[in-house]
């Protein structure tokens, strides 16, 4: 990006260059020329009355003045309308790449319209995407448009339909007197659309919506805008569907992880409920450490399938601890091969990882275990310790029929202190111990 910023400025001071030399050879062949006519007016000096003589120099002097101010004003137009293009195209261009970069649909929309309205000098603009036999308003900007998101109209109706249907650019400088002008879109919007440029957002598939553009505040849209709006508008679809895809994604991986903590929580009567609260507890101590929000989901993702590997093993039939041990590489082994769970995958492997290095199933020491594994190691013991249901219940029977939550609360805390710089990194001990609260229990 740099790149090709730098590139459109060597070319416009390269443009600017070229025109002053332009005016320097201008210059140099007025001077001439005078230079001449006042050498032939001095040979023929004797013949020439005194009145013609200064009509004749005035004249050639106007000449001189004019041509050099209307060279010079040539000159500076120019140059300010390569500037205001050049800015046009650094927006675009930077706009492009970021655009590329963001994989939020609500945020993508607003910065593609944002963009749209200081590329061309609109007054309001809307994205209109197709759902079924419906254009949908996605977002709308404009001191009278925001109550239109959400709203639709359908397919084929106004200028908007026209372009979608036919995947075509539409410039007009007064929309009302275009026959596939609507009033009835035209009412929903509230503004007097006057000028109006629309363009097609279109993928390989074929249109996914439109882009567009009402009121220009300086004028009409021009053809200039037109090139610039389409070229951006490519860009804008490409982004547009693969944010689409990315969205597509994470619910299909929503959806996919409640099916599999749901299987767990069968499967192991005991750890039902078990994977949510690790991750309420981790959390925790994650938002004490201030981390990032990616690092969140990242970790959060990661303690709702910590335990996935038992999916592979039947308890009942375990007969000795590297059986049981086994379950955070199963886990490893499942989850590597699934793109949207790779990056959990060596969390889960080293959830078992103690802080001295005698965990499995790599025997890693301190900050080599991920900070992420560290946490759930953590979490999952205190779990372990104060759960009703756990098979790790370690509180004292209030009677022969029930357990309480809260009763190896404080021998939990206990333990993980005396484990801290063992088991368990000392740090995020700290932190737990310093946040953690009976109420949390109850709330499990």
């Amino acid at each position: 990006m740099t790149d090709r910023t730098e590139d459109k400025k060597s070319v416009v001071e390269a443009v600017r260059h070229q025109i002053k030399i332009l005016n320097g050879i201008v210059l140099l062949v007025v001077y001439a020329l005078l230079f001449l006519i006042v050498r032939f007016m001095y040979l023929f000096l004797d013949y020439i009355s005194t009145p013609s003589l200064v009509t004749i120099l005035s004249i050639v002097a106007g000449l001189v003045v004019m041509g050099m101010y209307v060279a010079n004003s040539a000159a500076k137009k120019a140059i300010r309308t390569i500037g205001e293009y050049t800015d046009k195209l650094n927006t675009l261009l930077t706009t492009t790449k970021d655009i590329r970069e963001i994989e939020y649909g609500d945020i993508l929309l607003e910065n593609i319209m944002q963009s749209a309205l200081k590329i061309t000098g609109a007054d309001a603009g809307s994205i209109m995407l197709i759902e079924k036999d419906r254009l949908v308003f996605k977002i709308a900007k404009g001191s009278r448009n925001a109550n239109l998101t959400g709203l639709s109209i359908p397919k084929s109706a106004g200028i908007a339909g026209w372009a979608a249907e036919n995947g075509s650019n539409v410039r007009i400088e007064d929309a009302k007197n275009d026959s596939r002008f609507d009033p009835e879109v035209d009412a929903m919007t509230g503004h007097e659309i006057k000028s109006l440029l629309c363009v097609p957002l279109k993928v390989k598939a074929g249109t996914i919506g439109i882009l567009e553009l009402i009121n220009k505040q300086n004028g009409v849209f021009t053809q200039e805008d037109e090139e610039l709006l389409s070229y951006f508008a490519d860009q804008a679809a490409i982004s547009i569907a693969r944010t689409q895809f990315i969205e597509d994604q994470r619910n299909y991986e929503i959806h996919l992880t409640d099916i599999l903590v749901d299987t767990m929580d069968t499967h192991i009567h005991e750890k039902a409920g078990h994977s949510k609260r690790v991750a309420k507890y981790s959390l925790m101590i994650a938002d004490e450490l201030n981390m990032p929000e990616d690092k969140k989901r990242t970790l959060y993702r990661a303690c709702l399938l910590h335990d996935i590997g038992f999916l592979k093993i039947k308890l009942k039939d375990v007969t000795s601890k590297e059986q049981y041990k086994a379950h955070s590489q199963l886990g490893y082994n499942m989850l590597k091969l699934i793109n949207f769970y790779a990056d959990i995958a060596p969390i889960v492997l080293h959830h078992h990882e103690r802080y001295e290095g005698n965990g499995y199933p790599n025997e890693l020491i301190g900050d080599a275990i991920p900070v992420e594994s560290r946490i759930i190691a953590i979490a999952e013991a205190f779990d372990a310790m104060t759960s009703r249901d756990s098979y790790k219940y370690v509180g004292k029977m209030l009677d022969k029929a029930e357990h309480s939550p809260t009763a190896g609360f404080h021998y939990a805390i206990e333990e993980l202190k005396k484990n801290a710089d063992t088991q368990f990194d000392p740090k995020l001990v700290d932190i737990f111990v310093n946040n953690i609260d009976e109420s949390l229990l109850e709330e499990a």
